[in-house]
C-alpha cells in the first residue's frame, strides 16, 4: 500500500509501515493468543475462552447471578451468541435460567454450584496459561503500557449514544 500522506481528500490515510507492523503485530499476536487460551480450556475444561469468560462474570457477580443483556454486554458478544453459549451451559449443568420478577420478557444467567466447581478446577490452568502467553514476557512497565493503551482503545469503541452499533445491542 501507499505509504504518502494522503493530499487528495478523497484519498484514504494509508498506514505507514511503522503502523502496518504494529497493527499486523496486534492481529496475530490477538489471534494467537485467543487460540492458545481456547485450546487450553478446551483440553483442561472442555469449554471455550468465551464460556470460561461468562463463568468468571457470573461467579463476580452479586447471588452469582446477571440478567442476560448485561452478561452480554460484559462479555462483549451479541445477545444471540450469549443465548446459544448460556443454552450449552445449561445442557452441561454449570448455569440456569431465572425469569426476572420485575421484567416478564428478562432473564437472569445464574451460575450453579457444579459451574463453581467446575471454575474453580479450571481456573488455575487457565491463570497459568495467561501468565505464560503475556505477563511473563512482558516487564512491568510494558504491562502497565499494554493495559493503558487497551483501555484507551476500548474505551473509544464503546460510544455512549443511544442507537450505537455493539454487539450486546444486536
Amino acid at each position: 500500500m501507499n505509504t504518502a500522506p494522503a493530499s487528495d481528500p478523497a484519498e484514504p490515510r494509508w498506514l505507514t509501515s511503522e503502523e502496518q507492523y504494529v497493527w499486523r503485530s496486534y492481529i496475530e499476536a490477538a489471534t494467537l493468543l485467543e487460540d492458545h487460551l481456547d485450546r487450553q480450556l478446551q483440553r483442561d475444561a472442555g469449554m471455550p475462552h468465551v464460556y470460561y469468560g461468562l463463568l468468571v462474570k457470573l461467579a463476580e457477580s452479586p447471588r452469582r447471578r446477571l440478567r442476560m443483556t448485561e452478561l452480554a454486554k460484559h462479555a462483549k458478544i451479541t445477545r444471540s451468541r450469549l443465548s446459544h453459549a448460556v443454552a450449552r451451559l445449561e445442557k452441561s449443568g454449570w448455569v440456569r435460567r431465572e425469569n426476572c420478577p420485575s421484567d416478564k420478557r428478562g432473564q437472569f444467567a445464574v451460575l450453579t454450584e457444579e459451574g463453581m466447581e467446575v471454575l474453580k478446577q479450571s481456573a488455575p490452568g487457565h491463570v497459568a496459561a495467561v501468565r505464560q502467553a503475556v505477563f511473563d514476557r512482558l516487564t512491568p512497565e510494558q504491562q502497565k503500557s499494554l493495559g493503558e493503551i487497551m483501555r484507551i482503545v476500548a474505551e473509544g469503541l464503546q460510544p455512549n449514544e443511544a442507537g450505537a452499533d455493539l454487539p450486546w445491542l444486536r
